[in-house]
């Protein structure tokens, strides 16, 4: 009988501790997705808000409480932190509903009524808001490996904003109130994605909603392919394209480049590089309209 019983325990040892392996195996199976770090564009343009004179934004500022976010805030990174925590409070998320018109005031008006909206969405307000007090913003959408092939749960939609003080674009996830750090300086998609795979002792989320390991677990396949417009003001339908095509997709070196998402989606709008010098140019380096 006890001599059963030390086998059956051996053998529950043998199984975590092959569980223990695979699970390692796993982890080292993430990799840190490579660029090109040379190499610019001549044709590739963005547009950011300027903040001049924006009746659409005034309105926002107006409706709702985004001046007193920042009230008596030290640093762009303050700025943005206090902002992302209110967006992300204004509703619940829920992936299948869909506001009746895509711009941040016509989604927080909704959102008043109860009503909860996608990733998306989170995208859109942080990123009007962001740019009402003078932080140039980009909705960002991430895509998987396997966005042409996956049927679903092949996208997520953040933002981008580029802080002033720190003179670098920084990521930040509104359904989750989100901030990757990285030894106490906000980092970028990219740098993120790196980060979870070579640096994860030294990276910190900021978020009073998820956990480090929980949301780092379940961001990672998303942070493959990045996509952003090239057009970022708000408050106008008038948006500038070039060549025709409406965005912008960051793809790994010896990635190739999606052409559909998740099977019935056409990706037709959308140039295509390898470079981070195209895909992270400062907004002051850009051509104003």
């Amino acid at each position: 009988m006890y001599q059963a019983f030390i086998m059956n325990r051996n053998i529950v040892k043998l199984f975590f501790l092959l569980l223990t392996v695979n699970l390692s195996g796993c982890n080292n199976r993430k990799i840190a997705l490579q660029f090109d770090t040379i190499s610019k564009s001549t044709d590739i343009n963005f547009w950011y808000e300027e903040n001049e004179n924006n009746e659409y934004l005034e309105l926002l500022r107006s409706k709702y409480p985004i001046d007193s976010l920042i009230k008596n805030t030290q640093s762009d990174t303050e700025k943005v932190l206090n902002i992302l925590n209110w967006v992300h409070r204004q509703w619940r998320h829920d992936g299948n509903n869909e506001p009746t018109s895509n711009d941040a005031i016509s989604i927080l008006d909704e959102a008043k009524t109860g009503k909860n909206f996608r990733c998306v969405e989170y995208g859109i307000v942080a990123a009007a808001c962001l740019n009402a007090v003078g932080l140039k913003s980009r909705v960002l959408a991430l895509k998987t490996k396997d966005a042409e092939t996956a049927q679903s749960g092949a996208g997520h939609v953040v933002t981008e904003v580029f802080l002033n003080d720190l003179k670098k674009w920084v990521f930040i996830d509104g359904q989750h109130d989100a901030m990757p750090v990285l030894n106490g300086v906000p980092i970028n998609a990219v740098e993120f994605q790196k980060a979870i795979v070579e640096n994860f002792d030294q990276l910190e989320i900021k978020s009073s909603f998820i956990g480090k390991e929980r949301y780092t677990n379940w961001i990672y396949p998303y942070l493959y392919y990045f996509d952003v417009n090239f057009d970022n003001r708000e408050g106008t339908d008038d948006k500038q394209l070039i060549d025709g095509k409406r965005s912008l997709m960051l793809v790994p070196l010896g990635a190739k480049n999606p052409t559909v998402f998740q099977i019935r989606f056409p990706i037709d709008r959308t140039k295509y590089t390898h470079s981070l010098q195209d895909f992270y140019e400062p907004p002051s380096a850009v051509t104003d309209l």
